[in-house]
């Protein structure tokens, strides 16, 4: 069976507002809504800034793990509009995501945070082979927003 091997695309640094909303105890878990207030990215093949008006829809399940609802709008140096979703888990030792979710600084090595998006783009466009791979990344939480390292599999 062949080996998994990923590309390098992009690092994403995301802005977020504070304080979260808080929707309350679900019967999933604690629900919370994150504003982005916008935010940058830059990689071999492409950068620009991510628009404001995104959002997080946390969920911080019964079972300690924190799962993700991402939708970004990103727009290119040159123009170019790129719709981004991401799913993703973040979970470790419960005091350190204590700390974390206190907006203190923590190791990331500590935390599993990985995510899989999905872009959609003009399919005429300059970045249209973004529709057509898959990709994962690497995240790590500061207090003023999530950063992360997103890698196309290849």
């Amino acid at each position: 069976m062949p080996e998994i091997k990923t590309q390098f695309l992009m690092d994403m640094h995301l802005q977020v507002e504070m304080p979260m909303t808080l929707l309350g105890d679900t019967q999933y878990g604690e629900r919370r809504i994150a504003k982005v207030l916008g935010g940058t990215f830059e990689g071999p093949r492409l950068k620009g800034k991510v628009h404001p008006g995104g959002g997080d829809w946390i969920l911080n399940r019964i079972d300690g793990v924190t799962q993700l609802d991402v939708r970004l709008t990103m727009e290119t140096h040159d123009g170019a509009l790129i719709y981004m979703i991401y799913r993703g888990l973040r979970h470790g030792p419960a005091d350190v995501m204590a700390k974390l979710n206190a907006g203190q600084p923590v190791d990331p090595s500590l935390i599993y945070f990985r995510t899989t998006p999905y872009f959609e783009t003009a399919k005429d466009g300059p970045y249209a082979w973004l529709n057509k791979s898959c990709f994962v990344s690497l995240g790590r939480r500061e207090p003023t927003g999530p950063i992360y390292q997103v890698f196309e599999v290849l």
